[in-house]
């Protein structure tokens, strides 16, 4: 039974906004608990509630002492006319809760003659002794410890139909007896499921909406953690359209209107027949809207991930087939997010974004596919998140230091400059390579202040090395470029302060950019290239052959150093297996390079084979473990104190 108490003193006050909620259904037609009494047994049943307790209880307190039944002429008084034709149901109890009278709206109201209800026992015509905290409620009126009881109960009638009921008990003025109200809200408890059911529902497929998406998802956690009957666990298909947005824009949202409304129909089927096969029941799992084109399939007491995943294959399998709309015929495909895990412990909000995340992850790795929430790589999300985060502020802490790894000459073998390779000695994860995080820093515009750090240590550290041996020849430093460093800041008029700041010559640095952002370039990025390339700075393209190559831009941009990517050198390793396809393919770039006055650096040497191989063709200088791995500042001074030679490095 669903019943809402009003009492100051009751313990079920708390329980009363919760209780009311659940009395009015998320649909009006909605079918209800089975009352613990019909009104035909109770008619036949005489003192069925323990009531004889009651009053004892309440003769110890000392409020009532043991009294006979009166008639009805003297319960009432000169009142009695007033309690018969009142229109509202009314009867009179005594202390043990049994009925002394009842007045003829009261015998309507249940459908039985109001002389029969005489030594009934009101709890069991009002339900009241279903619920243990609404019956405990109950007797404290009777006892005197509570002035009222308000509540909402439902009732069987004897012709069939079902009655919501507010019920009220108070005592009299006499302080022995009771009056009992049981007024028939059927109609208002309606109205209000109707407009409920308005308010929790989507207007355009009439599936729940979010708010009653994630009342339902609360309420299935708090059941699902408690309830030994059920398997505990919980699952959720989070699910978006593929393009949806194109359908409302070439078509216009009254199409988007019913396909949505179509994709409903086809995942309310999909729940239907995967809720049965699953648990052996009719009832599919809940389907709701949660807003645009995002779809939500809730499984209560999921049987593992399986289950989970054999309805989100289903969604799939069931929105591959095409749509016919008002003579459109229309094709989509959805990305799901899947998320299966035990109940205890998870929130509601943590599960969304734990499905969003998922969700997010299908669409990246395709569209039109289901992914499985992977807590593994929701740690590498997390931790990426962290870092992007804090990379700001870490360059202000000073977390960042420069390695440097020594660029060779291939003729004689003496270095001839070093490449600035950044690393962040994060308090967290450690010494990171750039490789976790510089793509973050692009992402993010961290790249701008950072890359402004590199070029400026870069440079001072090279003029601080040429200023310690000056005798020796002076080694260039190479410093890698974002292309974003282009375009949200001014990168020609850094590198002027920094070299003036330094005082390093501008023939002593090389500023990298890989191939794809350097092929094309055009407007600013082109201009800001001429502008360093006339300052006296070199320009090296990193990473070449991995892009699109338009080699027609090699004569036109002004670039002086062509640096291989490592995945030709690596066809180099071995003598015994030779790739003739890299060699030569290496050997043309590197005399086209060379026709068009470009020197070139081949990456990622680690033999001296492949060094061997690479002389031969004609490459300027080569980079690689075979020489060096990358070095700190006072490596590179010793480097210097070798005369260049990398053999002990």
């Amino acid at each position: 039974m669903i019943a809402t108490l009003s009492s100051a003193d009751s313990p079920l006050r708390h329980e009363t906004s919760a209780m009311r909620e659940r009395a009015v259904s998320g649909h009006p037609d909605r079918p209800g608990r089975t009352p613990g009494v019909t009104l035909d047994s109770v008619t036949e049943r005489k003192g069925t509630t323990n009531e004889s307790g009651v009053r004892a209880e309440r003769r110890e307190a000392g409020r009532l002492p043991a009294l006979a039944h009166e008639g009805p002429a003297t319960a009432f008084g000169d009142y009695r006319a007033a309690f018969h034709a009142a229109r509202l149901p009314m009867a009179l109890l005594d202390g043990d809760g049994l009925i002394i009278a009842a007045n003829p709206a009261f015998g309507e109201l249940l459908g039985t003659d109001p002389a029969r209800l005489t030594s009934a026992a009101a709890a069991d015509l009002a339900d009241l002794g279903s619920d243990p905290r609404l019956w405990t409620a109950y007797r404290e009126v009777l006892c005197g410890r509570s002035d009222r009881l308000r509540c909402t109960r439902r009732l069987k009638h004897p012709a069939g139909q079902t009655l919501w009921v507010e019920v009220g008990v108070e005592p009299l003025p006499d302080g022995e007896r009771f009056l009992l109200t049981v007024a028939d809200s059927s109609d208002r408890h309606d109205l209000l499921a109707r407009v409920r059911h308005l308010q929790m529902h989507d207007p355009v497929t009439r599936l729940p909406n979010r708010a009653l998406f994630f009342e339902r998802l609360s309420a299935a956690l708090e059941a699902a953690s408690f309830e030994p009957s059920g398997t505990g666990r919980i699952g959720l298909c989070y699910l978006d359209l593929d393009g949806f947005k194109a359908v409302n824009d070439t078509l216009g949202h009254r199409v988007g209107d019913r396909l949505l409304s179509a994709v409903a129909q086809r995942l309310s089927r999909c729940a239907e027949r995967t809720g049965a096969r699953g648990d052996g029941s009719a009832r599919g799992h809940l389907v709701a809207r949660l807003g645009g084109d995002e779809f939500a399939l809730l499984v209560e007491n999921s049987t593992g991930t399986d289950q989970v995943a054999e309805l989100a294959q289903c969604a799939l399998d069931a929105l591959q087939q095409p749509f016919d709309l008002a003579g459109q015929r229309l094709s989509v495909s959805a990305s799901i997010g899947v998320v299966e895990r035990t109940a205890a412990g998870t929130t509601a909000t943590g599960l969304m974004q734990a499905a969003d995340t998922t969700l997010y992850w299908a669409k990246e790795d395709g569209k039109a596919r289901w992914t499985l929430f992977d807590p593994e790589r929701n740690a590498h999300r997390m931790t990426r998140q962290a870092l992007s985060s804090t990379l700001r502020p870490a360059v202000d802490r000073g977390e960042f230091t420069l390695e440097y790894q020594p660029l060779v000459g291939l003729g004689d073998g003496r270095a001839e400059g070093v490449e600035a390779l950044v690393r962040w000695r994060h308090p967290q994860f450690g010494t990171l390579a750039p490789n976790r995080f510089i793509a973050l820093a692009e992402e993010n515009g961290a790249i701008v202040e950072l890359g402004r750090w590199v070029l400026e240590t870069a440079c001072r550290q090279a003029r601080a090395w040429q200023l310690e041996r000056p005798a020796a020849r002076p080694l260039f430093v190479s410093v890698n470029v974002a292309v974003r460093q282009v375009w949200d800041s001014d990168l020609v008029a850094d590198v002027a302060g920094i070299l003036a700041a330094t005082e390093l010559p501008p023939e002593l640095l090389q500023l990298e950019l890989t191939e794809s952002a350097v092929m094309g370039s055009a407007g600013r990025p082109l201009q800001a290239l001429q502008a360093l390339s006339d300052m006296g700075v070199k320009i090296a393209i990193d990473d070449f052959g991995t892009g699109y190559s338009n080699l027609a831009y090699l004569s036109r941009l002004p670039v002086s150093v062509l640096k291989l990517d490592g995945s030709f050198v690596s066809g180099f390793r071995s003598q015994e297996h030779p790739n003739p396809a890299d060699e030569t393919i290496v050997e043309a770039l590197v005399a086209l390079a060379h026709r068009l006055g470009l020197t070139v650096t081949a990456e990622c040497v680690e033999s001296a084979e492949q060094a061997a191989r690479l002389r031969r063709i004609g490459c300027d200088t080569g980079q690689g473990w075979l020489y060096a791995r990358p070095l700190a500042p006072e490596r590179i001074t010793a480097l210097l104190d070798a005369g260049g030679r990398t053999d002990d490095f």
